[in-house]
């Protein structure tokens, strides 16, 4: 059994996914070891749910300059079904749920 080279794409999907991992993982380390780093891990968490949105993105580009044009519709309606995800839930977020939380007097 011999096993075949991975294709150019993959190596390429390889390395930005092992890259954008690694990437992610150190800006929320960084923000775990700052006092007020919340923002700074909200961030590494955006780019970890970014990383298969790229992959998808990368692979569309691929596949329309390949003129697999199948394939690349259904990547792109993949893009597009992610993308209205993100405008329902933003748009569906509620400004009470985002307001600091305050201390009851007692």
């Amino acid at each position: 059994m011999s096993a075949e080279a991975p294709a150019p794409l993959e190596r390429r999907l390889a390395a930005l996914l092992s890259g954008g991992t690694w990437l992610a993982c150190a800006v929320v380390a960084v923000g775990l070891v700052l006092p007020a780093g919340g923002s700074i891990v909200r961030a590494g968490i955006v780019l970890f749910i970014a990383l298969p949105v790229v992959r998808v993105g990368v692979m569309l580009v691929d596949l329309v300059r390949r003129r697999d044009y199948r394939l690349a519709a259904v990547a792109a309606a993949v893009l597009c079904i992610i993308a209205v995800g993100v405008v329902l839930g933003l748009h569906g977020r509620r400004p009470e749920a985002t307001a600091p939380v305050t201390k009851a007097r007692g």
